[in-house]
């Protein structure tokens, strides 16, 4: 459907969504300032990531529920933005976990038979308790990340423009946001963008945000803790397990990590196929358009009503046809003519026998 109706000029609901959506961006970046004060002064040891990705979490959705409430007058704001219960919520969940666990497997898989990989292990007590820490980060990190790019904005967006244009240009914001992690390069921000359609994608099947999240931590959690690699520039999710690649910079993605290989753009094209086949079961279940009745109303207290009458009639009123004039018959040189005792839809009255006319022959 076009943004613009046949005259020409956009429908008024279309740029009211896309302002509501620069709103929310807007209060994206204010959250995010606002959780970074809120962590500095509450934490600046281990603890500080987590409570900043809590903190970033708790603020937008509070603030995407306000947004939802007031602009949208939605009863469930939270349930609206994709955070629904339901019973194959943990299912969801889990077979997006499955997903990205897999995939970032098969990213990993070529840089370690083509090139090489350095393992470090790290045993010491502290380290394990950096593990299940960094694990609570990731995960409550990935659930911040799926609300603000695939929550309120991302909604308002499809109904600016489509789902097609929304997911181009939130995969398009959701890359340039990983512009300032170190060592993004230009092959890393394509990588990012594929990812965030593959997130989107994952949305748009369930209409909710538990397969995109399971996916999303599943990923990083995959790449960081369980092969030490680097999460998008950062090298601060290895704990215990520390990993150096080795190979061409198409190969392992240099610093950034696997997100910067090309081996990864040609996973994520092919988890773009698997997870339209592995979601088509949600997406006949809860992406079917709405249908909206059409054609004519019908009264079914009446319609029930008559039946009963109907059915409690004698025989001799049965059996008593009645004519139904449907169309007016009369023109100019045709007057209507109507059968005693027939009813007229379009008059609605019912129409007595004739009584001989005054002066008529026969009198």
């Amino acid at each position: 459907m076009s943004t613009a109706d046949v005259s020409g000029k956009v429908a008024p609901g279309r740029v009211r969504a896309l302002l509501y959506f620069l709103v929310a961006a807007g209060f994206f970046l204010l959250a995010e300032r606002i959780a970074g004060s809120a962590a500095n002064g509450l934490s600046s040891g281990d603890w500080k990531e987590l409570i900043y990705r809590f903190i970033l979490l708790f603020v937008l959705l509070l603030g995407f529920w306000a947004m939802g409430y007031i602009f949208q007058r939605q009863r469930t704001p939270l349930r609206s933005m994709g955070l629904i219960r339901r019973p194959t919520a943990l299912q969801e969940f889990g077979i997006g976990a499955a997903f990205g666990w897999g995939a970032m497997v098969a990213c990993v898989l070529p840089i370690a038979l083509l090139g090489g990989m350095t393992i470090t292990f790290w045993t010491g007590p502290r380290q394990f308790g950096l593990l299940f820490l960094d694990l609570a980060t990731l995960l409550v990190a990935a659930l911040a990340e799926e609300v603000a790019f695939r929550g309120y904005p991302f909604q308002r967006l499809i109904e600016a423009m489509g789902p097609v244009m929304a997911t181009m240009v939130v995969s398009v914001i959701f890359a340039a946001v990983h512009l300032s992690n170190p060592d993004a390069t230009f092959a890393s921000t394509l990588t990012t963008a594929l990812a965030g359609w593959l997130l989107s994608l994952a949305y748009l099947r369930t209409r909710a945000l538990w397969l995109p999240w399971g996916l999303h931590f599943a990923w990083n959690a995959s790449m960081g803790i369980l092969f030490g690699l680097p999460v998008s520039g950062l090298r601060i999710f290895s704990p215990v397990i520390s990993t150096n690649a080795h190979g061409p910079f198409w190969l392992t993605g240099d610093g950034y990590g696997p997100e910067g290989s090309l081996i990864t753009v040609i996973v994520l094209l092919i988890s773009v196929g698997a997870l339209m086949a592995v979601t088509k079961s949600y997406a006949y279940q809860y992406a079917q358009p709405v249908i909206v009745p059409g054609g004519i109303p019908v009264d079914i207290d009446a319609a029930m009503k008559r039946q009963h009458e109907e059915a409690m009639a004698t025989p001799a009123e049965v059996a008593t046809p009645r004519l139904v004039q449907i169309l007016p018959a009369s023109s100019p040189t045709h007057p209507a003519v109507v059968e005693p005792g027939s009813e007229s839809i379009l008059e609605g009255r019912s129409y007595p026998e004739e009584e001989p006319q005054r002066g008529a022959v026969g009198e």
